[in-house]
């Protein structure tokens, strides 16, 4: 299946009035988990162009400790995501707490980056973008629309760049799970 891109969703949608945020319920990490994996897959584009926009601002400024910074963030991912497929114990850590394998690559990342180079490069540069992308997941709440784009990305009609990601951290198949579940009930 080929790879589409999300549309980009509208500014009114994406910052609407303050009626369409609301904090998460901090006891069920599970609801904020699909909340949070729910507003990456929709308003993927959106998030895209702001950290775009960051990391165009941080690079124009200091385009070698950015491409320094970039490089080794993609790496150390790549390298997390390569040995949680290979080792039981980090894909388990990966399933149960996605956050803390995010942030174990960021904090890698951190300590890598600071041998190398410019540390504030990497805090503006990457790990702001990526804050403000799980701020606002986080605190958005989800609409009818959100809701029917995800299922469409879950059963696998579609497939874009969040979604592969998400997939490589391992957060799409328990909404696969479910939908298989509801389907076998209705069925019955």
């Amino acid at each position: 299946m080929e790879v589409q891109v999300a549309p980009l969703r509208a500014w009114d949608d994406f910052f609407p009035g303050s009626d369409r945020f609301a904090r998460p319920d901090f006891k069920d990490i599970s609801k904020w988990n699909n909340r949070v994996v729910s507003n990456l897959l929709y308003y993927q584009t959106n998030y895209l162009m702001v950290a775009a926009a960051v990391v165009s601002i941080v690079g124009f400024l200091s385009p070698l400790n950015m491409l320094i910074g970039g490089t080794v963030v993609v790496l150390v991912f790549l390298g997390f995501v390569w040995v949680s497929h290979n080792k039981d114990i980090l894909r388990k850590l990966k399933k149960q707490y996605p956050t803390s394998f995010v942030v174990i690559i960021m904090l890698s990342s951190y300590f890598l980056i600071s041998y190398l180079g410019d540390v504030m490069v990497f805090m503006i540069g990457i790990t702001l973008p990526l804050l403000l992308m799980f701020v606002h997941a986080s605190l958005r709440l989800r609409n009818i629309k959100n809701k029917l784009e995800n299922k469409m990305e879950g059963i696998g009609l579609k497939k874009t760049p969040m979604g592969i990601i998400l997939d490589a951290l391992e957060q799409q198949e328990d909404n696969i799970n479910k939908l298989a579940d509801y389907i076998n009930k209705v069925k019955e």
